[in-house]
């Protein structure tokens, strides 16, 4: 096969899902380049936007730098601006260079389209990327400071009155989240919170109309019982900068308007000499393919191809995904000599969070509302992750949205989030770990010293002066904790079978502690090694615990350690508290006054750094 270079455009969900399809396919092959062009350098979850804007979860757990996701494949990353296509060179021209073609994908997704309403580009705020999201959250967090401090009602009034423009998606999910905010926002501030008012305005006569209309009915009935105004057949006319206008004459003071009213396709594609359909969309035939330019493909939200007559592809994330992979599968079918493959749109169905712990869902029938709706979500989010082929993305979504969230903002509510006051386990590592260090030093030592030697501090020195005569590590005995095993022994030699030396002791053990015994401690000096090696595992639990260094580890090993030692009579009932201490110190105990805190950031950078490479604001890998 000759060389071919192919370039896509755009590092949205479309994008990525293509490049990974391509990337994949030719992973062997040489001749095959893949160049992915995007302005940014990390891939954004645009579904999680709102998560941001209100401060559920911080910047950077929407934001998936794209060498994490595409380290160790053949994909060429470019961070640049895309500013001509050239169709009859095959040439993608950008601010920074050049890039020759044999087939283009254009990903570059959509806009928010403000319908041409007078003084939104001026005075409001759109949530369509990482940067609107930050834009807004700085933007609500300003305000409420600033009411915080002002005196006239009017304007305060108007500085806490939170507007959303669109009942879609968006919309619906960012006055939930807002919802949820409210609270924190108003305490921090030494505001009450039913100061902070929150509007929901909807030109058409429903909202949710995507939904069925009983769950589209539970969402507006949920958001209403809550406080948030719901303003229907209301188009806003005019946006001033402390104001907005409805068609009704009704003027509603505000400092904050989030615009989520529409969308269109990226205007950046308006010179790429391609024929445009509603909103700026860009026609494809059912392969995803531009009919004037055949070696060129678009999908996700800028690519317009009716399933049905009328009705063209939704722009959500399902549609982009599946355009991706159709267009992907059909430049490898050209490449390769296979058949292409139409476009059959498979969607399962829609999903709406309204806030950590409130949604609805329509999944192929299923109908959910409440927290079963926004475990599904965070299922399907795990799924994409699993699509995309991103371990490490999908372990950062599941930290972030569990257990780095504060009050009470996850559908777990508190239970397992991370910010709890870790330092109060610190006495209760120290004990736990001094409790393996005796547990050692009666073994180490033997317990008739450590005994006399423990007995009063004076007599601490008998340590210094050697080992006991019953200390393990000397002994060439089974000791009282595994005196079992010498009593099977006996047993076995009178009975002149070799083989079989614990029967008579294992058949007095649980069965399934018998079954690992035969397994690993098949004779006695296999069990006298083992005995040995008992005194330093003990030893090192209990120092990692009082360091703590991976006191997870070390906890997670004392737990497990005790559970078995307590149930095969290795250890006595009296000790069982050390159990349930050692369980609770899998909450991150070594991070506070422990060597945790250095080491595990530390292994985590570097072996972040070995598997996934190093992160860049700027990509240019692409071989000139």
């Amino acid at each position: 096969m000759a060389k071919k270079d192919i370039v896509l455009i755009g590092a949205g969900y479309a994008g990525v899902h293509a490049a990974k399809k391509l990337a994949k396919k030719f992973k062997k092959d040489d001749d095959v380049t893949i160049t992915l062009i995007d302005r940014h350098s990390y891939h954004t979850m645009m579904t999680e936007l709102h998560e941001v804007a209100a401060h559920r979860v911080e910047p950077d757990a929407i934001q998936f730098d794209l060498r994490r996701l595409f380290n160790r494949t053949k994909v060429n990353l470019v961070t640049d601006n895309v500013t001509h296509v050239d169709h009859d060179k095959k040439m993608v021209i950008t601010e920074t260079g050049e890039f020759n073609f044999d087939y283009l994908i254009l990903g570059m997704g959509g806009e928010p389209n403000d319908f041409g309403t007078p003084g939104v580009k001026e005075h409001g705020f759109t949530l369509w990327s990482w940067e609107d999201a930050v834009k807004m959250r700085e933007q609500i967090e300003t305000m409420v400071y600033r009411a915080a401090n002002e005196a006239d009602e009017k304007t305060r009034r108007a500085m806490l009155t939170f507007t959303v423009c669109g009942s879609g998606f968006t919309g619906i999910e960012l006055a939930g989240e807002l919802l949820e905010w409210k609270d924190r926002l108003a305490k921090d501030h030494k505001l009450d919170p039913e100061e902070i008012t929150i509007y929901v305005i909807e030109a058409a006569p429903t909202i949710l109309n995507m939904l069925e209309r009983r769950d589209a009915d539970k969402a507006e009935h949920y958001l209403q019982k809550h406080g948030v105004r719901i303003l229907k057949d209301s188009p806003i006319v005019e946006v001033r900068e402390n104001e907005i206008v409805l068609q009704s004459g009704e003027i509603i003071p505000t400092y904050t308007l989030a615009w989520t009213a529409g969308v269109k396709a990226n205007t950046d594609t308006e010179s790429f000499d391609l024929e445009q359909a509603r909103a700026g969309r860009l026609k494809v035939n059912k392969y995803m393919q531009s009919e004037e330019h055949k070696n060129v493909y678009v999908v996700g939200d800028l690519a317009y191809f009716e399933e049905e007559p009328g009705k063209p592809t939704p722009q959500i994330v399902e549609a982009a995904e599946q355009t991706g992979t159709t267009a992907a599968k059909n430049i490898i079918a050209e490449m390769t000599g296979g058949e292409k493959v139409g476009y059959e749109g498979k969607y399962h169905g829609v999903m709406v969070s309204i806030g950590a712990r409130y949604g609805v869902a329509d999944l192929m029938g299923l109908h959910l509302s409440g927290w079963f709706a926004n475990l599904m979500k965070h299922i399907v989010n795990l799924y994409y992750f699993f699509g995309i082929g991103s371990g490490y993305y999908m372990f950062k979504y599941v930290e972030h949205e569990f257990f780095h969230t504060k009050d009470k903002r996850n559908i777990f509510r508190d239970f397992f989030t991370r910010y709890g006051n870790v330092i109060w386990s610190i006495p209760l590592r120290i004990f736990v770990g001094g409790f393996w260090i005796a547990e050692a030093g009666s073994k180490l030592w033997g317990k008739t010293k450590w005994d006399e030697a423990t007995s009063s501090f004076s007599k601490v020195g008998e340590l210094f002066k050697g080992l006991g005569e019953d200390s393990w590590l000397v002994s060439d005995t089974l000791n009282i904790n595994f005196g079992w095993l010498q009593d099977a022994t006996s047993a076995a030699s009178d009975a002149g079978a070799s083989s079989e030396w614990a029967e008579p002791i294992l058949s007095e053990m649980p069965f399934w502690f018998e079954w690992i015994m035969k397994i690993f401690v098949p004779t006695q000096e296999l069990a006298l090694f083992a005995q040995k090696a008992m005194v330093f595992v003990e030893l090192a639990i209990g120092l990692a615990l009082i360091a703590g260094l991976f006191a997870w580890l070390a906890s997670a090993a004392s737990a497990a350690f005790l559970v078995m030692f307590t149930l095969t009579a290795m250890l006595g009932w009296d000790k069982i508290w050390a159990l349930p201490a050692s369980i609770a110190l899998l909450n991150g105990s070594g991070r506070t006054f422990g060597l945790d805190y250095w080491v595990i950031p530390f292994i985590q950078t570097k072996l972040s750094k070995f598997w996934y490479g190093e992160p860049k604001s700027i990509y240019s890998d692409h071989k000139k």
